[in-house]
């Protein structure tokens, strides 16, 4: 069946109109460099902020077909948009056992301690955007406080499993919630409280807080976020007379807010002893390993 639409890589030369916002994307992919890659819906936002871009749905529409046609015509590198959902499995096998040890060499240099079980608190991050999950992983890494996308909450079996996890610590629990300013985003976070709380009680837990850190009503005052109203579809309470996504929120904005709120939460102290620790039992680790490859 004939189609235009393009398949694979295949060469564009945009009109001087679609030039002109293909290099104002380009310029919020420069300046934000460091949070790569950007979720179109991020980028969106930051069009909408500074160059006046409509804040429509149909507008959306076309930066994402504009995007999509720039990253097969290479003028925007793929890498740099996080719009994946795939899942894949059968993968990570080695030519042999040399093979094996020696990747187990490479491993051994990023060797990771669990940082969280020398803190008195247990602290993650939750995010409403799964596509935000690695720019904001990118933050908790080095804290080792994990990230996880809320999506599949509405699910009992997912919430009992996460409550069941956090039992399972023996440890107070704090939940960093990033989401949207909505009625869907604030029953994500009483949900956490009430229902996944409940479950991990169930377990030992001894305490779960939730903290919303992003995005609030006052973040949108502060930073000036686009904002919508809620939807008259949507009927739960709400403090608010308008919502905001996450995803407006400039991405060095959000990176610098969830840091601080990790850094609230943490015995730094204790953090840096841990990842002292962590360092020799990487050069063990190495050394031990590279007896195996002699």
């Amino acid at each position: 069946m004939a189609t235009n639409r393009p398949r694979g890589f295949a060469a564009w030369k945009p009109q001087t109109k679609t030039r002109q916002l293909l290099d104002q994307v380009q310029t919020v992919l420069d300046t934000y460099q460091a949070s790569l890659p950007l979720t179109c819906r991020q980028i969106f936002y930051r069009l909408v902020a500074t160059t006046g871009y409509d804040k429509t749905e149909q507008a959306y529409e076309r930066l994402l077909n504009l995007i999509n046609r720039a990253r097969r015509a290479c003028l925007i590198p793929m890498d740099h948009i996080r719009d994946d959902g795939a899942i894949t499995a059968g993968l990570g096998r080695f030519e042999s056992p040399a093979h094996f040890l020696a990747a187990c060499h490479d491993w051994a240099s990023t060797f990771e301690l669990d940082l969280m079980q020398s803190q008195p608190q247990h602290v993650e991050v939750i995010c409403e955007a799964g596509g935000m999950v690695p720019q904001l992983e990118r933050i908790a890494r080095r804290y080792g406080v994990a990230v996880r996308s809320s999506g599949g909450f509405d699910s009992t079996t997912v919430k009992h499993q996460l409550g069941k996890t956090y039992g399972a610590l023996r440890k107070p629990i704090t939940v960093l919630h990033v989401g949207d300013h909505d009625p869907s985003g604030t029953h994500i976070c009483s949900n956490l409280a009430e229902d996944v709380g409940a479950f991990a009680a169930s377990y030992g837990c001894e305490s779960l807080q939730v903290l919303r850190v992003a995005v609030t009503a006052d973040q949108q005052a502060a930073f000036d976020l686009p904002t919508a109203p809620p939807k008259p579809s949507d009927r739960r309470s709400f403090e608010s007379d308008f919502t905001v996504q996450a995803e407006a929120l400039p991405p060095d904005r959000l990176a610098a807010i969830v840091r601080d709120a990790i850094e609230q939460q943490l015995d730094l102290a204790a953090l840096d002893l841990a990842m002292a620790q962590q360092e020799e039992h990487r050069q063990h680790l190495q050394r031990k390993i590279a007896t195996l490859l002699t």
